[in-house]
């Protein structure tokens, strides 16, 4: 049973830990009755949620880091548990060397506020949070703490605003002269993919010929290269099917019959017969494409966007949007594109109108610019 004492003019806490382990503790000279009391109430509150260590067995947060990282090793990506590693090795110095259960709410504000006085790119910082969250999640199920500050801590505003920035979209006008700019059949498929079906560049790297349907135009995402390993698709929403039109399946099906057998049956195989290689692909042939094409430089990841884009121009429905691009969710699609919704859609409100009161009176301002009865 957990109960204050008083040996030597100084009091002591004397309790039984989560182990049963008998500790002792004995509070500086001068401290109250209350205070000791008070003091007493926050160690049993913490043996009651069962998150109690001796502070010399308190870890450090660089030390929870670490056995977070090396945990993270076996259930992530290479790529992916690099960036954790980098996060770790160049951004959290400052709080490396506080005891894990020190580490408030406000500690992660300063935290977030030092880096965005620093310049840092808003979407590096949102990254970093990210990772910074898993760790203290860690902390809380290896009850080192009982809650993780990370949860309540306000974040940098303006998400996604450097992120939509970094966006660069071509015209349809720009996809032609991409696509005329390039010569080879093999690579001139391959752009003219990834901007029809905005596969990601590992997904489209892995693709192979019988994951091609055909007869219902469609390409089946199945795995994906990256980083020189296969991997199967991030989610369960990443494996699927997108449609492509006949023009698609025409240059497909033109690149089949010359395309190198390969023991991989890879639709877009190195000399080799194995996976292309991302530097090769945009220094030796997606650059050199948009220079002859007089274009400036973008990603290869901006055809995605490019393709997103456009269908979000042509006013497709945003669930089909996000199944074909392999979003978990139509809200993710909506926090990437949200800044390419049109602003104004006359259009749908006047067809609203023509729904319920069965008037035409909107077509008549579409068509000829009048305006409506009533208006000044």
């Amino acid at each position: 049973m957990a109960k204050v004492t008083k040996r030597r003019g100084r009091y002591v806490l004397d309790f039984y830990d989560n182990r049963g382990k008998r500790r002792w503790k004995t509070l500086p000279d001068g401290t109250t009755k209350a205070k000791a009391k008070e003091a007493m109430r926050d160690i049993e509150d913490l043996l009651l949620k069962g998150v109690y260590l001796p502070n010399k067995k308190v870890p450090d947060f660089s030390k929870v880091a670490a056995d977070w990282l090396e945990q993270k090793k076996a259930n992530v990506r290479l790529s992916t548990w690099n960036m954790y590693r980098g996060h770790l090795s160049f951004h959290f110095q400052e709080i490396d060397g506080i005891k894990i259960n020190r580490i408030s709410t406000a500690t992660v504000e300063k935290f977030i506020t030092t880096h965005l006085n620093s310049g840092m790119n808003i979407v590096t910082l949102r990254k970093i949070i990210v990772t910074f969250n898993q760790v203290m999640n860690y902390a809380v199920r290896h009850k080192y703490i009982d809650y993780n500050p990370v949860r309540d801590a306000e974040r940098p505003k303006g998400q996604g605003e450097e992120d939509n920035e970094s966006i660069r979209l071509l015209e349809p006008e720009q996809i032609s002269a991409v696509l005329n700019a390039e010569t080879n059949p093999k690579y001139r498929a391959l752009f003219m993919l990834a901007i029809m079906s905005g596969a990601r560049q590992g997904e489209l790297f892995g693709l192979k010929w019988t994951d091609i349907d055909w007869f219902n135009s469609q390409i089946h995402i199945q795995r994906t290269f990256n980083n020189n390993a296969w991997y199967k698709p991030k989610s369960k929403t990443s494996k699927r099917k997108i449609d492509i039109g006949p023009a698609m399946i025409a240059e497909l099906k033109k690149w089949n019959r010359i395309c190198p057998k390969n023991d991989l049956d890879l639709v877009f195989p190195n000399e080799a017969g194995k996976p292309l290689d991302h530097a090769h692909v945009v220094t030796r042939h997606f650059w050199p494409a948009l220079k002859k094409a007089n274009l400036q430089r973008i990603r290869f990841h901006d055809l995605r966007h490019t393709y997103a884009s456009l269908l979000i121009e042509q006013g497709e429905n945003i669930k089909y949007i996000q199944t074909q691009l392999g979003h978990s969710s139509p809200t993710v699609t909506l926090e990437v594109y949200a800044h390419l919704m049109k602003p104004v859609n006359q259009e749908a409100a006047c067809r609203l109108e023509n729904t319920i009161f069965q008037t035409t009176g909107c077509k008549m301002v579409a068509e000829n610019g009048l305006k409506q009865d009533g208006e000044l």
